[in-house]
């Protein structure tokens, strides 16, 4: 896990190099900041259109060799994308047709990894893994945007791409290295023994290997269907803080671009403060991730109305804490809650969902800061989030009311007695990027 670990950093370094060149790159190119979105709706497009298909292929395929097979390919996309760019043979057609392969392939990537880095761990230590791969992606991120400046200033963007290819080879060569904790081996290998251990409203039978089994198997588990209400829902309205706190800052508060890098910064401490502390949850749920997501709503409504800007830095760490904790726990019952037969597709369901909500939150939000006003985009998408989430879980519990059933997330038990009891599937209600690499915790 240290090795891996170790693998990532490096990896989400050269990442968010690259990534952060490529919007320079493009916008040289073309000289429209138009253009610099297109290339990431290519990118992430994938995702969207084909994170099932993907999904399935993980839960198919071995997932050591999936993995590097993929970082390999990743890796020569990237050193073909410096080639072209050192050749002077770059421009915006071929810049857009390599984003399309590298988001097609990171279908893929993304579940490969992620379940690759779970396997590396005790079942009860995985909710730590994902807090561990959380600190590492926003330690990546901040190393690698300062290295993109020092790159593109001492060798020019084709080092960055470079430096990313590099990157992706070395957790290609980590990969055969790695060893599976004897528990999570005995898990990979288990099948499932009996339709009835899948659950009454889930599939009737055993899943199959396609794609539409990962769609009917995610779609018949509520702890699945609830997380992703409550994360669309956050998603959307809430997560998008580089789009409404800048306006804000620059805005109503009258401060300058430098005040609101403060705030960035602010926001990035608070969220490794919270992966810390999420590394010390053994068994979260459903019920947890919707209230830390209602508490960080409400803490958005408040800084909506922060009167200064000594005020909204004291308003946004808790709020970046309480959300890191909240990711990690719905990473957590993401990654845990599905048979293991099924974790490639669910999370290639997550993928389609989860690229669907991410495109559509900024125009929804562009829309609300132009009518009410960031103070106003701010409260009103707070309150939503947390309305959509209390009236859900009243909901819930009126349902196990009139079905004579204890409420879903208080349903949850610990992961050993689970598996204790019958050796049967996991039940436990326990995050990756839109960088097109990541599905929170890995590259």
């Amino acid at each position: 896990m240290r090795w891996w670990s170790l693998a990532n950093l490096v990896s989400n370094a050269g990442t968010w190099m690259q990534l952060t060149v490529q919007n320079l790159l493009v916008l040289q190119i073309t000289g429209s900041a138009a253009a610099t979105g297109l290339s990431l709706a290519v990118q992430a497009g994938p995702g969207l259109l084909l994170g099932v298909a993907g999904g399935a292929a993980v839960d198919r395929w071995p997932r050591k060799v999936t993995a590097a097979v993929s970082q390999t390919v990743l890796g020569a996309v990237a050193f073909s994308t410096a080639a072209l760019l050192a050749l002077d043979m770059l421009n915006m057609p071929v810049l857009l047709a390599l984003a399309a392969v590298t988001g097609m392939v990171s279908t893929i990537d993304g579940p490969a990894t992620a379940l690759l880095g779970n396997d590396l761990v005790p079942a009860k230590d995985l909710p730590s893994a994902i807090a561990l791969g959380s600190v590492v992606h926003s330690a990546g991120r901040l190393i690698g945007t300062a290295l993109a400046a020092v790159a593109v200033g001492a060798f020019g963007s084709t080092a960055a791409y470079a430096a990313n290819g590099v990157s992706f080879l070395f957790v290609a060569a980590v990969i055969p290295f790695l060893r599976p904790a004897p528990d999570a081996a005995r898990e990979v290998a288990r099948k499932v023994e009996s339709p009835k251990r899948v659950g009454r409203k889930e599939l009737a039978r055993v899943p199959g290997a396609g794609s539409r089994d990962g769609i009917t198997y995610f779609l018949g588990r509520p702890r699945l269907m609830a997380l992703a209400m409550i994360t669309g829902l956050s998603s959307i309205f809430g997560r998008n803080y580089q789009l409404t706190l800048a306006v804000l800052v620059t805005g109503p508060l009258h401060a300058s671009e430098s005040d609101f890098g403060t705030i960035s910064t602010v926001l990035a401490v608070g969220g490794i403060i919270g992966a810390v502390i999420a590394g010390r949850m053994r068994n979260p749920s459903v019920r947890l991730v919707g209230a830390l997501a209602a508490a960080g709503a409400l803490l958005q409504v408040a800084a909506g109305f922060a009167p200064e800007l000594i005020v909204l830095a004291l308003l946004v760490i808790p709020m970046a804490v309480v959300e890191s904790v909240s990711d990690t726990a719905g990473a957590t019952v993401l990654q845990t809650d599905p048979l293991p037969e099924m974790r490639g597709r669910v999370l290639g369901v997550w993928r389609s969902a989860s690229t669907g909500w991410g495109l559509a939150g900024p125009p929804l939000l562009g829309l609300m800061l132009e009518y009410a006003g960031a103070r106003g985009a701010l409260v009103a998408g707070g309150l939503l989030i947390a309305g959509g989430i209390a009236v859900g879980a009243l909901g819930h519990r009126a349902r196990g009311r009139r079905g004579g059933r204890r409420p879903l997330a208080a349903s949850t038990a610990p992961v050993s007695l689970l598996r204790d009891v019958g050796r049967g599937p996991d039940l436990l209600a326990g995050q990756p990027s839109a960088d097109g690499r990541t599905m929170v915790v890995t590259s």
